[in-house]
């Protein structure tokens, strides 16, 4: 059985996280909550969490499906360096953006979605994961002088190829005697009648 790979669960998590965070901050803060102020944190640290998950990490084995303009993002997660491809520094970020967003009943399920999210980060970061980006690699264009042995020699359109075969050594002796490999008589006779 392959090794699970807890980056990339770890990755959905903290993106759900996000999107909850910021969620239960605008009812918060729309609702004007006595401590409406946690809402508005929550609104910015589930942006902030957003944007740096949203993009993927290369996986180690197999491929890595990219989210929808995860390029853009990349190059800004990049610019941080070992802070954001590091998963223990991920995971003391995310459960310490997490903890004043507990302290209101709207933002408390945000919360504790963060606070998993940053357990499954330790986990990934303990098991040696580290976030490396997906780069775009150039394809590689097949060369016309490597893939064409030899050029045709007949213009299309060309007979299939069991009719472009040579003739063999038994053909060769039959049209030397006078046999043709042409059209042939046909020895009943066909008779057309019409009733």
């Amino acid at each position: 059985m392959g090794q699970i790979e807890w980056a990339m669960w770890a990755n959905e998590q903290a993106l759900a996280s996000g999107l909850i965070l910021i969620m239960g901050g605008i009812v918060a803060t729309a609702g004007q909550f006595t401590k409406w102020y946690f809402g508005a944190y929550s609104i910015g640290a589930g942006v902030f969490v957003c944007l740096l998950e949203y993009p993927r990490g290369k996986r180690r084995k197999g491929s890595t499906m990219e989210r929808c303009g995860q390029k853009y993002m990349t190059k800004v997660v990049k610019v941080f360096g070992p802070l954001s491809r590091n998963y223990y520094i991920r995971a003391f970020l995310h459960l310490g953006l997490s903890v004043p967003a507990g302290f209101l009943l709207a933002t408390i399920l945000g919360t504790a979605c963060l606070a998993i999210a940053s357990s499954i980060y330790l986990l990934a970061a303990y098991h040696g994961e580290q976030w490396i980006p997906i780069e775009p690699q150039p394809k590689e264009r097949p060369q016309v002088g490597g893939t064409i042995k030899q050029p045709p020699s007949n213009p299309p359109p060309r007979p299939p190829a069991e009719a472009r075969k040579k003739p063999s050594e038994e053909e060769e002796a039959a049209g030397a005697v006078g046999v043709s490999g042409g059209p042939q008589e046909n020895p009943v006779p066909v008779i057309d009648e019409v009733v």
